[in-house]
C-alpha cells in the first residue's frame, strides 16, 4: 500500500515540467520516465496517426518512439527542449515507415528550394472565400472530414498542420522538428490551409 509520503511525491512529480522529469529520467528515475510516457502517449499517437492513417501501425510506431526515447536517455541534453525533441523522434519514425512503404518522400532539405514557386502560383489561384480553418475545426460535424482531408495533404504540409493543431507547437519548434526555417513552416501551414479549404468546400456549403 502506498504511503502518504509516496503519494505526495507522486503528486509533486506529476506537476514537474518536462525538463525536470527528463533530467530525472536520464539519472535513472523510472517513475520520471513513466510520467513522461503517460504525458505524451496520447498527443504523440494523434500526431503519428494523422501522418500514417493506420491505427495499428501508429501504435507500433508509438512504441518505437518511446523505445528510442529510452535508449537515448544517456545522451539526452538537459538544455535541449524536450517536447520538440520527442516529436522530432516521432516524425523521424514516421518518415522511416513511409519510406518502407516505398512511397516517394521528398527530403526536407530539398523542399525549401524545389517547386515552391509553382506550388505558390497554383495555390494562389484558389479563392479564399470559405470559412477559416479555425472555424472548421470548431465545428463538430467536420471533425472527421477534416482529419481525412489532412491525411490527403502532401507529407510536408501534413506534418506542419498536425504539429500546429494537435500538438499546439510554435512555428519555431515545428521548424526545429522538421529541420526547416521557421518561416518555411509558416509558409507550408498557410498553403495547407488553402488546400484544406478546397478539400472541405463541399462540406462547408452543406452547412450554410
Amino acid at each position: 500500500m502506498q504511503t502518504q509520503q509516496e503519494h505526495c511525491r507522486d503528486v509533486h512529480a506529476k506537476d514537474l515540467p518536462d525538463a525536470a522529469l527528463a533530467q530525472q529520467a536520464t539519472s535513472g528515475d523510472k517513475q520520471a520516465f513513466e510520467l513522461l510516457v503517460r504525458r505524451y502517449q496520447v498527443p504523440l499517437f494523434n500526431f503519428i496517426y494523422r501522418l500514417m492513417g493506420d491505427s495499428e501501425e501508429s501504435s507500433d510506431l508509438l512504441q518505437e518512439v518511446f523505445l528510442r526515447f529510452y535508449t537515448s536517455l544517456p545522451s539526452l541534453h538537459a538544455n535541449k527542449p524536450f517536447k520538440p525533441w520527442l516529436f522530432q523522434v516521432a516524425h523521424n519514425c514516421c518518415i522511416d515507415a513511409l519510406r518502407q512503404r516505398r512511397k516517394h518522400i521528398v527530403p526536407f532539405s530539398q523542399i525549401e528550394t524545389e517547386g515552391d514557386d509553382d506550388d505558390l502560383s497554383l495555390l494562389d489561384a484558389i479563392p479564399d472565400d470559405a470559412l477559416s480553418i479555425e472555424d472548421m475545426i470548431a465545428h463538430h460535424d467536420l471533425q472527421k472530414a477534416l482529419q481525412e482531408a489532412i491525411y490527403t495533404l502532401p507529407i510536408k504540409f501534413r506534418a506542419v498542420v498536425t504539429l500546429r493543431y494537435t500538438s499546439n507547437l510554435r512555428f519555431s519548434d515545428i521548424g526545429r522538428i522538421l529541420n526547416m526555417p521557421e518561416q518555411t513552416a509558416k509558409t507550408y501551414f498557410n498553403r495547407a490551409k488553402v488546400l484544406l479549404r478546397k478539400s472541405l468546400s463541399a462540406d462547408i456549403l452543406a452547412l450554410r
